[in-house]
């Protein structure tokens, strides 16, 4: 994310603490990942491209944040050397839970 420009503050947490987060901020638990972030008030869970969470500040949508769940192939920090990767879904979740295809990566 520091390479896309963002400024980045890292704050490491006990596993309550970071769920503690992800309740506040009305994260689906059918999303939650390993990573949390609070960018411009959206939640942004798990290892979404910089690009989407880009558009996402760009266009303001009307939803709380934007995940991607599990550790999908190929997505930012779970490159693997030799590998090809995975095709994997960007899902925009709102204050309910429901969620909805944001993005689809095609590697």
């Amino acid at each position: 994310m520091k390479q896309a420009g963002f400024e980045v503050t890292v704050t490491d947490m006990p596993k309550a603490s970071l769920d503690n987060v992800k309740a506040k901020h009305n994260v689906p638990s059918a999303v939650h990942s390993c990573h949390t972030a609070i960018v411009e008030g959206y939640a942004i869970e798990g290892h979404v491209p910089a690009t989407e969470v880009k558009r996402l500040l760009k266009e303001k949508q009307s939803v709380t944040g934007i995940a991607v769940p599990g550790m999908p192939i190929g997505s930012p920090g779970m490159e693997l050397p030799g590998i090809t990767a995975h095709p994997y879904d960007v899902l925009s979740f709102d204050a309910q839970g429901k969620t909805k295809v944001f993005a689809t990566i095609k590697p």
